[in-house]
């Protein structure tokens, strides 16, 4: 069985910053997914960038959401792209986090440990100690963000059935609580 890990990067005590942990619990609570050969597991990795290299190594393929930057990009700009092909403007300094996760999976491909990697980034608005929730603009790119995940895993033979609407914002206040998620 081949195994895919979605995860969800970022604080979600920095504003924007949190939109991957965000994102992912927004399409946990929205969709369930099934593919008879494959299993996909959703997670919040928080800022444990090194601390999740024992959970990543065991997967074949990794969806990483998170914030990236690029020179001249307004916010709440999407990328997707697989890790080995980023695009050149992008650049992963705009938050420590960010730094620590592109520094764990150059690791991991140095000891051969890192799965097949896809990106699935969007420029921040807001990064600001001790604010909970997402600026307009990012939370207007949470549709497109969406789009381009459900693309990619039709791709890879997942199928999904939406179990309900769900307000992104409804789900901030909790994301904390909210653990991992297997769809086998």
């Amino acid at each position: 069985m081949t195994t895919t890990l979605l995860i969800g990067i970022g604080n979600v005590l920095y504003a924007d910053e949190g939109i991957g942990v965000h994102f992912v619990n927004y399409i946990d609570e929205q969709y369930t997914f099934d593919q008879p050969n494959h299993q996909l597991d959703i997670l919040d990795g928080g800022t444990l960038a090194q601390g999740l290299i024992p959970i990543l190594c065991r997967y074949d393929n990794l969806i990483v959401v998170d914030t990236v930057n690029s020179p001249g990009v307004k916010p709440g700009e999407v990328y997707s792209f697989n890790f080995d092909q980023a695009p050149p403007e992008i650049d992963w300094q705009g938050s420590a986090h960010e730094v620590e996760m592109l520094q764990t999976l150059i690791m991991m491909e140095m000891v051969g440990d890192r799965p097949n990697t896809h990106v699935i980034g969007v420029t921040p608005t807001v990064i600001e100690p001790m604010t909970l929730g997402l600026t307009e603009s990012i939370q207007a790119a949470v549709p497109t963000m969406e789009k381009v995940l459900l693309q990619h895993l039709e791709k890879a033979g997942f199928s999904y059935i939406k179990k309900q609407p769900v307000n992104i914002n409804d789900l901030i206040p909790d994301s904390y609580k909210r653990g991992c998620q297997q769809y086998a």
